[in-house]
C-alpha cells in the first residue's frame, strides 16, 4: 500500500499538518533506500556499483596524493609510522585494483548491457544484487582489519584474518556480477541477435565476465590457503609478513590486464557512434578485443613471465614465447582495437565528443601501462622492486577511469535520463589525461632510479627524489578533481538537464 492511496480508501480528512508531512517525508525516505538496498533493476544495481568505484576512485587517489607528500622528503616526514606504511599500501592496491578497476566496469556492463541486448532484464538479478553487497561489505571488512592493524604485516591476529576474508568477500560479490553479465549475453539476446552481431561493448563485458570467472577462483583459493596457515600454524606462507607474496600477484600485472578488456569494448563501441558511421572491421575488432583475454593465462599462473636472455638458445625461445603469450598478445589486441576504432573516424563524419575522447585517451594510458610491463618484466632492465611497477598500475587504473569516464559520458542518458554537458566534460578529459600522465610517468623515472616500491621513507638515491615524486602527487590530485568534477556535471544534469531519449545511447 502507498501512502498516495490511503485518502481514497478511508475518510481521514486530506488536509495534513506539518507533523504528517515529516513523517511522511521521513517515510517515503525510509521506502526509497529499501527499493534501492533490495532493488532487482539492473539500472539500480549498475549505479550502486558505478557511484561507489567513484568513491573509492577518490580515496584512491587521496592515498596517493599522501603518498606522494610523504615520499617528497623520505628522510624527515613521517605522515606514516612504521609497520603502518605497508598496510597502508596494501589498501591503496585494493582500493586501485578491487575498489576501481574492477567493479566499475561491472557496474557499467550490469547497467548497460541488457538494454544492448534488447534484454527484458539481466539474468539472475538477485545474484547481481548479491554481488553488489558483498563486494562492498568484503571492501568495509579490508578497510577496518587496516585500521585496526590487521592488513599485510599487521600485528592483529584475527583482523589480519578479517583482511582476508574482507579480500576473499570482495572477488565473491565480483564473481557474482560477472556470472549474471556472461549469463545476459548468452541467454538473454533478443530473437536472432547472434553472439556475432551483439554490440562491441556486451562482447567486451562477456569476454571480460569469463575472464573474471576464470582469474578470481584462483585468487580466493590463494586466500584460503592463506588463511588456513595464519589460522593455524603459520609456517607454510609465511603468516601476515608473506601475504603480500602469495597475493600479491591478484593486484598487479597480467592480473589487472583481465580487468580493462571492458575498457576497450568502450572505445570499440563510442568509436563508430562518433564518427556517425558502422565498423567496416567489425569481426577484426571483435577479435582483438577477444585476444587481450589471454592475460587470463598469466592471472591463472599467478605470474608475470620474465624475459630473460641468459641461458642456452632454446632457454632464450622458451623465455620470449612465454613474455610474448603473458604480455604481447593483451598489447596487440588492444592495438588492434584502437587502430580500427581510429579508422572509423577516416571513413565517417566524426564531430567532437567528450565521450570519444575520454575512451580513447583511456585506451592509450592502458597501452602505456601495458608497455611499461614490458619493459618491467625484462630482466636485463632489472625494474624488480620499484615504484616503476606501481606506474605501471596506476596508468592501467586511471586510464580505465577515464574510459568508464567516457561510458558514463555516453550512456548518460540511458542512466539518468539526461545529457552531460559536453564542452565540460572534454575539459575533464584534459584534466584526467594530465592527472594520469603526472601521476604514473615521474614513478617510471624514479623507477629507473632504484626508488623502492611500497616505501615512503628512509630511502634515497641520485637525482630530484621530490621533484618526482611532488609530480606523481599532483597527478593524484588531478584525478581528484577529474572525479569531483564529473560527479558533479551529473549532479548538474539530472537537477538541470533537458530529458533526453534513453533509445538514442542504447
Amino acid at each position: 500500500m502507498y501512502l498516495g492511496d490511503l485518502p481514497k480508501m478511508t475518510n481521514i480528512d486530506t488536509h495534513v499538518g506539518a507533523s504528517t508531512h515529516a513523517q511522511g517525508a521521513g517515510s517515503a525516505l525510509v521506502v526509497s533506500v529499501g527499493q534501492w538496498i533490495t532493488s532487482s533493476d539492473h539500472k539500480k544495481i549498475g549505479r550502486l556499483f558505478i557511484g561507489t568505484s567513484l568513491l573509492s576512485a577518490f580515496l584512491a587517489a587521496v592515498l596517493g596524493l599522501i603518498f606522494g607528500l610523504e615520499r617528497v622528503s623520505p628522510a624527515h616526514m613521517e605522515i606514516f609510522h612504521g609497520d603502518a606504511t605497508p598496510q597502508m599500501f596494501a589498501l591503496y592496491q585494493f582500493a586501485l585494483v578491487f575498489g576501481v578497476l574492477a567493479p566499475l566496469f561491472i557496474g557499467i556492463a550490469i547497467a548497460v548491457v541488457p538494454t544492448q541486448l534488447g534484454a527484458r532484464a539481466l539474468a539472475f538479478p538477485r545474484v547481481a544484487q548479491f554481488g553488489f553487497w558483498a563486494w562492498l561489505f568484503g571492501a568495509l571488512m579490508v578497510d577496518i582489519s587496516i585500521i585496526g592493524n590487521g592488513g599485510p604485516g599487521g600485528g592483529a591476529t584475527d583482523l589480519v584474518d578479517l583482511y582476508l576474508l574482507g579480500v576473499a568477500l570482495a572477488a565473491v560479490g565480483l564473481l557474482a556480477g560477472s556470472l549474471s553479465i556472461a549469463t545476459s549475453v548468452l541467454t538473454a539476446r533478443a530473437p536472432g541477435m547472434t553472439l556475432d552481431r551483439i554490440p562491441a561493448f556486451s562482447w567486451s563485458a562477456l569476454v571480460g565476465s569469463f575472464a573474471t570467472l576464470l582469474s578470481l577462483p584462483v585468487m580466493i583459493s590463494t586466500i584460503i590457503y592463506l588463511y588456513v596457515d595464519h589460522t593455524h600454524a603459520q609456517l607454510v606462507f609465511g603468516g601476515n609478513k608473506g601475504i603480500n607474496s602469495f597475493l600479491g600477484w591478484s593486484l598487479s600485472q597480467p592480473m589487472t590486464f583481465v580487468f580493462v578488456i571492458m575498457a576497450l569494448g568502450v572505445l570499440a563501441e563510442v568509436a563508430p557512434a562518433t564518427a556517425r558511421t558502422e565498423q567496416p572491421l567489425r569481426p577484426v575488432v571483435l577479435a582483438g578485443i577477444a585476444i587481450i583475454s589471454t592475460a587470463v593465462l598469466g592471472a591463472v599462473t599467478q605470474t608475470a613471465q620474465i624475459l630473460d636472455w641468459a641461458g642456452t638458445n632454446s632457454d632464450k625461445v622458451k623465455s620470449t614465447l612465454l613474455h610474448s603469450l603473458f604480455n604481447g598478445l593483451p598489447l596487440l589486441g588492444m592495438l588492434i582495437v584502437v587502430l580500427l576504432s581510429l579508422l572509423c573516424l577516416k571513413m565517417g563524419t566524426p564531430r567532437v565528443t567528450a565521450s570519444f575522447a575520454l575512451s580513447l585517451l583511456g585506451a592509450l594510458m592502458i597501452i602505456v601501462g601495458v608497455l611499461g610491463n614490458g619493459l618491467y618484466t625484462l630482466k636485463a632492465v632489472s625494474l624488480d622492486g620499484t615504484v616503476f611497477s606501481e606506474g605501471v598500475v596506476l596508468y592501467l587504473v586511471y586510464g580505465g577511469l577515464l574510459s568508464a569516464l567516457g561510458a558514463l559520458s555516453h550512456w548518460a542518458p540511458l542512466l539518468w535520463g539526461r545529457a552531460i554537458d559536453n564542452t565540460k566534460t572534454l575539459g575533464l578529459a584534459l584534466i584526467g589525461l594530465l592527472g594520469t600522465i603526472l601521476a604514473s610517468f615521474p614513478l617510471y623515472i624514479a623507477g629507473f632510479a632504484d626508488q623502492p616500491a611500497n616505501i615512503v621513507m628512509g630511502f634515497d638515491y641520485d637525482g630530484p627524489v621530490a621533484l618526482w615524486n611532488v609530480l606523481a602527487g599532483l597527478g593524484h590530485a588531478l584525478i581528484v578533481l577529474t572525479v569531483l568534477g564529473f560527479v558533479g556535471l551529473v549532479i548538474d544534469a539530472v537537477r538541470n538537464g533537458e530529458s533526453v531519449s534513453q533509445e538514442a545511447s542504447a
